[in-house]
Parts: C-alpha cells; structure tokens; sequence
C-alpha cells in the first residue's frame, strides 16, 4: 500500500523531515545492532538501518519498501540491501534474527486476511529464536481525535517551508479515514490514507495464528509496561 505522494522521490525529502527525532528509532536502534541480521519491513527512506549500519553493524541489513520514491533515497547507502516489494511477495526462509517495523506501517494492514499474509510472511523470515518488534497505536488512547487542523505543523524540507495538516474523514469500526494535506509557497498537495487500530485481544489472535506470540510488550518509547491507557502497542514476538 504506497502513499502516492511519497511515491515521488521528489517528495521523499519531506517524510524524512516529518520523520526527524523519531521516539521509535532510539527504542528500535539497540535491538537493531545486537541482531545479527535484520529485515526491516516498511523501511521508508532507510533511515533506522542507515543508523545502524553508521553505528558499526557488521552484518546483514535489509529494508523492504514498496514505495520506488522511498529506496531511491534509501539507496544512497549501498552498504545496505535494499528491496522494492511488500510482504506478499517476498519468500524469505529463516533468514532474519530480527524483523522490525517501525512507523505504525503494522497499521496499514486493513483486514484480517492482510495481516495473516503479511504474519505468515514475517514467521517464515525469522531465524530460530528470532524476534519480530513492531508497533501499533493503542485504540483506546484515540489518537485519531488529535488528528486536526489546530495541530498542523510547519516543516523546513527542500528549502521550504511546508504546513502539514491532517483532518479526520471517517471512522468506521477499527479503521481510521483520513487525509494530510500540504501547502507552501507556489505548491500544495494531500494523501488519502486509512489505518487500523486493532485492540490487544485480536492481535495477539492474529500473532497466535502465525505461530507467533507476544514475548514482551511495552506502552511507550520509554519502556514503560503497557496499560489499558498506553498510547502505544509495542510487541516483541517470537515464535511458538
């Protein structure tokens, strides 16, 4: 599922620019270096392996992302393996001791048969004894009801600055309709994106069905324990 806007490699300079100081990458960085070898699923522009790779790890690192606007940026660093695809098309067998997905992508996955798929995929690239770390917002937080005009933000990419707006379309059930907006001087732009905000008990059915199951889960990027009112999901799951 490919954003079009940020399918534009013009335009991937501003996802890093939103990305900047991510809380994620400081959590996601440590498990990233003490893996032997590492699959991130939904990479973007690369910048966690990159980091990692900077940092000095000496092994197998690989960022998977069907956005060609997102790698070309991403490619700029040969010393890392980089894949044009998503999780239903790739056949990995016990490669990774790691897989990581950052970002809430775990969030794009719309349906129940579209997270089995992409469980499946992820349980056959684990080693024995792998982990797989990944993160979704706690529905009960409602994050959604933040999503508004009154929290734009300015952003500084390309010289530029761009005014990101994120309004609210619709919520149906578990799934969150909205669009971010764009505007600077002499260009605006939107994307259209839904995500789903699925509760503990159904993801770890999910996980269970993959044959994978929750060994740690934490609330934040802190590391604090996950509670009913925890803004964030944060799963590390392992197989059996």
């Amino acid at each position: 599922m490919v954003d079009r806007l940020f399918a534009d490699p013009h335009l991937a300079s501003l996802y890093d620019e939103l990305c900047a100081g991510r809380p994620d990458f400081a959590f996601y960085l440590p498990l990233v270096r003490s893996a032997r070898a590492v699959l991130d699923v939904g990479c973007g522009t690369g910048e966690l392996l990159r980091l990692a790779r900077a940092a000095g790890h000496p092994g197998r690192l690989c960022g998977l992302d069907p956005a060609e606007g997102m790698l070309a940026r991403a490619r700029a660093r040969a010393d890392v393996e980089w894949v044009l695809g998503d999780l239903a098309t790739t056949s990995w067998d016990r490669e990774f001791d790691l897989v990581v997905m950052t970002g809430h992508a775990f969030q794009v996955y719309l349906t129940d048969d579209e997270v089995r798929t992409a469980l499946r995929a992820i349980r056959a690239a684990l080693a024995d004894g792998g982990r797989f770390v990944f993160e979704t917002r706690n529905p009960a937080a409602r994050a959604w009801e933040r999503w508004t005009p009154e929290h734009a933000v300015d952003v500084v990419a390309g010289g530029r600055t761009v005014r990101v707006t994120t309004e609210v379309r619709e919520v149906a059930g578990d799934l969150v309709a909205f669009t971010q907006s764009y505007a600077a001087p002499g260009w605006s732009d939107e994307s259209r994106s839904t995500l789903r905000f699925l509760d503990v008990d159904r993801l770890d059915a999910l996980l269970a069905e993959a044959g994978l199951r929750p060994a740690a889960r934490y609330g934040d990027w802190a590391g604090g324990g996950f509670t009913a009112g925890s803004p964030e999901v944060i799963t590390v799951a392992v197989p059996g």
